[in-house]
């Protein structure tokens, strides 16, 4: 078994293929995905009880005695949750490969300059997601957690929380941020196609801020002011690094065949020599 082409791309095409072969091409691939999603997700399965403890993590290190209050009020919350806690999970580490039977799909149909960007961008997207999840999860979710329970006691009730909504907000929270520190790869890849330029990311600065304030207020899942920022503040600012890769990205050459004064000046006087 040749194990080199599991891992390599398709060549380009330069005929035409009969429509139904597009058509096997397409349900070979979703098989692949599909079983890759099943198999990360049954493995995930097995470390249920430490994917809960994950998520409760936030929640122990403000107080471990509010894990107390988590109430289970469904008879098959257990199940429920653990399934939905590896559906996550199973998606979130089955994600380079599932990029790679997308772009193996994908592959034949692109140009030259479009193939060199699907490694990069499928590796950066990942990271990033990564990224998000991270900076969620230690920095944002524990002050939020914090701000709702301390929240609900100055309105003099008692915060019992449900397992149910607690995992499910804990997940929605993570994954909101994942999400959205997608935001410089999709930016660059439009940059690196010509739909978008430097140029133009300067001129609409102020309309992408409040598109990006906008989205992030239907996005975050909670409605305090203070998660609010923290995840419109970060994408605002890598708004900003995408500008200042874009300049980049958009003609590399340029900074690679640039030359100095000093320089022309010596060719000048070669050539007249």
């Amino acid at each position: 078994m040749d194990y080199g082409k599991l891992f390599s791309f398709r060549e380009r095409e330069e005929e035409i293929r009969p429509f139904l072969e597009h058509i096997s091409d397409l349900r070979s691939m979703l098989i692949k995905i599909a079983l890759t999603l099943v198999i990360a997700m049954s493995v995930s399965f097995f470390f249920r009880s430490f994917l809960a403890t994950c998520l409760q993590r936030p929640l122990i290190l403000l107080d471990p005695t509010r894990v107390a209050n988590l109430q289970s009020l469904g008879v098959a919350d257990s199940m429920t949750i653990s399934l939905e806690l590896s559906f996550y999970a199973g998606l979130t580490f089955s994600l380079p490969l599932v990029l790679c039977f997308l772009a193996d799909f994908f592959f034949p149909a692109l140009h030259d300059a479009e193939r060199r960007l699907v490694l990069p961008v499928a590796a950066a997207s990942f990271f990033l997601f990564l990224l998000g999840v991270a900076f969620s999860y230690y920095l944002v979710l524990p002050g939020t957690l914090d701000f709702f329970f301390r929240d609900a006691k100055a309105m003099h009730w008692v915060p019992t929380w449900t397992v149910r909504d607690y995992y499910s907000f804990t997940t929605q929270f993570l994954l909101a941020f994942g999400i959205a520190f997608e935001m410089p790869i999709v930016v660059l890849v439009l940059v690196k196609l010509g739909f978008l330029n430097s140029r133009l990311l300067k001129k609409t600065r102020s309309v992408a801020i409040i598109t990006i304030f906008t989205i992030a207020a239907f996005i975050t899942p909670s409605p305090d002011l203070m998660t609010y920022l923290l995840m419109g503040i970060p994408m605002v600012l890598l708004y900003e690094v995408c500008i200042l890769l874009a300049r980049w990205v958009e003609n590399p050459e340029l900074h690679l065949n640039k030359v100095s004064p000093l320089t022309k000046s010596k060719e000048m006087n070669t050539l007249d020599s």
